[in-house]
């Protein structure tokens, strides 16, 4: 039975928080409001009136207040449960409210709506009851039990992140149906108990694609385990594996990892004429977190063999090397395209301007006043704004120096005269 029995002054400080706001609803909805003075338990009828006759914003609104006037709010809220002519808006409402109750008697209600609502009201009481954190684990551990609610139940322990869930969670990794060994796999990953690691090593060989991703995803963010266990070597095998969100997962998760070996791995990937446009994708913006001088190589090697899209990944990644080292040999590589016979189009060129003016490499001050002789205004545009930010100073001076020069190219004197408009 629902005790609501409160202490006066936690109810007085609850009504004193909601009535201001409940009065503002009031008064914006045309509903009559309690005087001054009177019982503030009128002010939980006036909420919900609200909240049953509002609209949608009204019922938004009135949901944040309800929670504070404690229990008392809670078998209201149950009766408009079970009430039968309540409509979907207000039962979703309804039992996401009560999912901000903390006490024993949402939990079951929420159990009982999760097990005999249908669609997704039952998806709403899985959420709530989440929300309520460790008193529902041990109901929705129960439900682990019966096969029909086995997957709303380890959803909620999901989102719940508390360790007392690992167990429940562990015994199901081996269930029969495959969305429910990835929603524990994938629910596992945030603990670094002893138990998971190996659960997750097991699942990289599960015959279901989504618990392989899940389990890529999870081994990729243990970084802290390489002095010990060999990473690299457990994902590796993924980048060729036979679903390509799996093989895109692996790429990030070996680019998080921020080692030598996995960076040869993803190059050694990207340079392969047999890998998908979409994994080339994914794999460059892999090794743009941890370039190296090899992997630089290896990108310039293959740029001109790889399609439109790949070749703008990779000169974005060009652009965001960090490295002092290696930012030199990143903005030659641009340069060389923009001098190349084979010079990219005007969407390449204005990729290119960008990426050079991140670098902030002087040699590029040059070659980036060479584009406003373009007659693409967006590629003048891009290279004036890579100017801005490389060299603001010795850009300006350099290009009223050459609007002074009668001998330039016309084109060129055009592009420098805007340049200095833009300026």
């Amino acid at each position: 039975m629902l005790d609501t029995a409160e202490n006066d002054t936690q109810f007085s400080h609850s009504w004193s928080n909601c009535s201001p706001p409940l009065s503002a609803l009031a008064n914006q909805y045309g509903w009559a409001t309690p005087e001054d003075g009177i019982n503030p338990e009128l002010w939980l009828d006036l909420a919900l009136d609200l909240f049953i006759e509002g609209d949608f914003q009204t019922r938004w609104d009135v949901a944040k207040l309800l929670p504070r006037f404690g229990t008392k709010a809670i078998a209201p809220l149950i009766a408009i449960l079970e009430h039968e002519d309540t409509d979907w808006e207000l039962l979703w409402f309804t039992v996401r409210t009560l999912g901000e109750f903390d006490h024993p008697v949402v939990v079951q209600v929420l159990i009982s709506l999760l097990k005999t609502a249908e669609g997704e009201l039952s998806a709403v009481a899985a959420e709530a009851l989440a929300n309520l954190g460790n008193q529902a684990i041990a109901p929705l551990t129960e439900l682990l039990s019966m096969e029909q609610f086995r997957l709303l139940a380890v959803r909620s322990l999901s989102r719940i992140r508390h360790s007392q869930t690992i167990a429940p969670l562990l015994s199901i990794t081996n269930d029969a149906q495959p969305e429910i060994r990835a929603a524990a796999i994938e629910a596992l990953s945030s603990f670094h108990d002893p138990r998971v690691f190996p659960v997750l090593v097991n699942a990289l060989q599960d015959p279901a694609a989504a618990v392989r991703r899940e389990a890529v995803i999870a081994v990729g963010l243990r970084a802290n385990l390489q002095a010990e266990i060999d990473l690299v070597n457990l994902l590796i095998p993924h980048l060729t594996d036979l679903n390509l969100q799996v093989c895109q997962q692996a790429a990030i998760a070996l680019g998080r990892l921020s080692n030598p070996a996995a960076a040869q791995a993803l190059a050694d990937m990207l340079h392969s004429p047999h890998t998908p446009s979409a994994l080339q994708i994914e794999i460059v913006r892999s090794l743009s977190w941890g370039m190296t001088a090899t992997v630089l190589k290896k990108i310039q090697s293959i740029l001109p063999c790889v399609s439109a899209e790949v070749y703008r990944e990779m000169i974005a990644a060009l652009g965001k090397v960090e490295d002092p080292a290696l930012k030199p040999q990143a903005a030659e590589i641009l340069i060389t395209l923009l001098d190349s016979e084979s010079s990219p189009q005007s969407p390449g060129k204005q990729a290119i301007a960008l990426s050079l003016g991140h670098l902030g490499e002087i040699k590029a001050l040059d070659p980036l006043i060479g584009l406003l002789s373009e007659s693409d205004p967006g590629v003048q545009l891009h290279a004036i704004a890579a100017l801005k930010q490389l060299a603001p100073d010795a850009a300006h001076e350099q290009l009223k120096m050459m609007a002074k020069d009668t001998n330039l190219p016309e084109a060129l004197q055009c592009g420098v005269a805007n340049a200095l408009r833009e300026w």
